[in-house]
């Protein structure tokens, strides 16, 4: 028997002839058989059978999922320093006042902007005093990150969000120039982001200090832990620590990494997985490509870098072989991915 997948223990059937687990995914040996997972059944004579834990992440990861073009979109990043618990809708279900949380979600989606709640990595005790604010603008040559102590939240009303996801000041913060990583680490939205999210986000807060928090939901806790990494809006999956002190590295030396990469935020899908590709192609790992969107269909886009070189990019949504749950607890179902089907320089002219 060939050695099961990260997070997997082998059981085999001449032992546990039931496996009675409903969320667990029972997936056999290479040599044979299908697998379906959360489905229970039980398994043949003679068959290695490997029982993955039902958490989505441990799924998605022995799937192989794939987590190009999976970011959410968003031109801005508001993010908000609230200690205490989260609910699972952590902008009205928090200490936050949730006519506040309400508010500035609205405003933040006519923008084309997110808003993030943070805290430090640690013990929650909700304390008076300041309010940390980030205020991050993602577009590809117009990034800019903005840092604020707030005295109160009510203050980010007086936001320009026009400003901020335009690039421009915004007349609140003041600029910094030191990356920040924000981590999933919402518990009741999904137990994967808190199960691992939040072992990380403190080990690599206690090296890197005012630059890693814990944040609300991001998008995609299958791929826990997960990561924001500001102000580029670049998303990561299937975090540890040594690609977290990676990022925050490569980001302050004006750097992309590639690896484990789901997507800018500020790109579209298929715009994420375009960027991507071009970058696995050309190795380039600056901040130096944009993406436009292509007039002869929402699959097709052109990614051009600062120095006047262009490609064509073709990209295809592809039904995914096995049904999987999206987050701990849901029922599996169909998953899809975004793919490059045809990558070519475009001709100048």
């Amino acid at each position: 028997m060939s050695s099961p997948p990260p997070g997997c223990r082998a059981a085999w059937p001449g032992r546990n002839r039931n496996l009675p687990t409903p969320l667990s995914a029972h997936i056999p040996s290479p040599d044979g058989g299908n697998f379906d997972p959360g489905v229970t059944r039980k398994a043949g004579r003679g068959h290695p059978v490997c029982v993955i834990e039902s958490r989505c992440a441990v799924l998605s990861a022995a799937l192989d999922e794939p987590q190009e073009g999976t970011a959410a979109t968003a031109r801005a990043w508001i993010c908000l320093e609230q200690p205490g618990p989260w609910g699972r809708d952590a902008l009205v279900d928090s200490r936050l006042d949730p006519a506040l949380g309400a508010e500035l979600a609205r405003r933040a989606a006519a923008a084309h902007a997110r808003v993030l709640l943070i805290r430090r990595p640690g013990r929650h005790a909700d304390v008076p005093g300041p309010r940390r604010a980030y205020l991050a603008a993602t577009a590809p040559g117009r990034t800019r990150l903005e840092r604020v102590d707030l005295a109160a939240p009510e203050q980010l009303l007086d936001l320009d969000l026009a400003a901020l996801a335009a690039g421009r000041p915004t007349g609140l913060g003041r600029v910094t120039t030191a990356p920040v990583l924000l981590v999933c680490a919402n518990s009741r939205r999904d137990a994967c982001c808190a199960l691992l999210g939040r072992p990380l986000a403190a080990a690599l807060a206690a090296e890197r200090p005012g630059q890693v928090w814990e944040c609300s939901h991001t998008g995609g806790h299958r791929f826990a832990p997960t990561g924001v990494l500001l102000p580029t809006g670049y998303t990561y999956g299937r975090l540890d620590a040594d690609l977290g002190r990676l990022l925050l590295d490569r980001a302050a030396a004006g750097r992309v990494v590639a690896e484990r990469c789901r997507g800018r935020s500020a790109h579209d899908p298929a715009g994420q997985v375009a960027e991507l590709a071009v970058r696995r192609a050309t190795g380039e790992d600056r901040d130096t490509l944009a993406v436009a969107a292509d007039p002869d269909g929402p699959d097709r886009c052109t990614v051009r870098h600062a120095d006047g070189r262009a490609w064509r990019v073709t990209t295809a949504v592809r039904e995914l072989p096995h049904r999987r749950p999206a987050s701990c607890g849901a029922v599996p179902g169909p998953a899809t991915a975004t793919v490059v089907t045809d990558l070519r320089a475009a001709v100048a002219g």
